[in-house]
């Protein structure tokens, strides 16, 4: 029983993450695959938002949190005995299912949003410190691959720490992937073929237009 939850845990996380929100948003809004969208085609928020602005950008980030938490709200329906390291396998299926889609030829995105969520499902607090410690690396370097990596890599010892060996060793999957899907960006940085992105910029450039709209209203 405890391996058939797992399986079918994983399962159903994965066909969620299959659900690519930037598919859906960019095809209604452009009316062409997200494979088209700028030069990664990448169907992530990141891309979304840089090529289709900012609300587009955040419906992926709901999109792509939400079938994590679906995911795992129906695996805990199914098998709330199997005790809370089911979190971990439904997660690492979303992220899967995301990163690797039966039907896009199992091309997809990167999986930094369902990762993320499924860190703070996994443990709010050791999610939280895990991604306190990406975005900080982020803003201080401006590297968004370099920041994923390290969110990734922060919470596998909140995970052996906390519940054991076998979450230990799903969040050193989820490093893994993360790891596999940013080492071209990340190995870039040395290159100078990595672009930076001035986050804290972004954020203040949005909170200022949005100042200059109110006062113009």
């Amino acid at each position: 029983m405890m391996l058939f939850s797992r399986i079918i845990s994983l399962l159903i996380g994965y066909l969620c993450g299959c659900v690519l929100t930037a598919e859906i948003v960019t095809r209604r809004l452009t009316g062409k695959p997200c494979k088209k969208l700028g030069t990664t085609g990448n169907p992530g928020m990141a891309n979304v938002m840089a090529h289709l602005g900012f609300r587009p950008g955040i419906l992926v980030l709901a999109g792509d949190l939400a079938k994590t938490v679906v995911a795992v709200l129906v695996s805990l329906l199914l098998f709330h005995k199997a005790g809370h390291v089911i979190i971990y396998y439904v997660a690492l299926g979303t992220t899967l299912g995301h990163n690797y889609p039966f039907w896009q030829h199992f091309h997809g995105g990167k999986g930094v949003a369902t990762s993320c969520a499924g860190y703070f499902l996994c443990s709010p607090a050791a999610g939280l410190l895990s991604m306190i410690a990406g975005m900080l690396v982020v803003f201080a370097t401006g590297y968004l691959g370099l920041g994923a990596i390290i969110i990734a890599a922060a919470f596998v010892p909140f995970s052996f720490g906390i519940y054991g060996a076998e979450a230990g060793i799903i969040a050193v999957i989820f490093a893994v992937l993360m790891l596999l899907k940013h080492l071209p960006s990340v190995l870039g940085i040395s290159k100078g073929t990595t672009e930076k992105v001035d986050v804290l910029g972004a954020i203040r450039r949005k909170m200022s237009r949005n100042g200059d709209h109110r006062n113009n209203g």
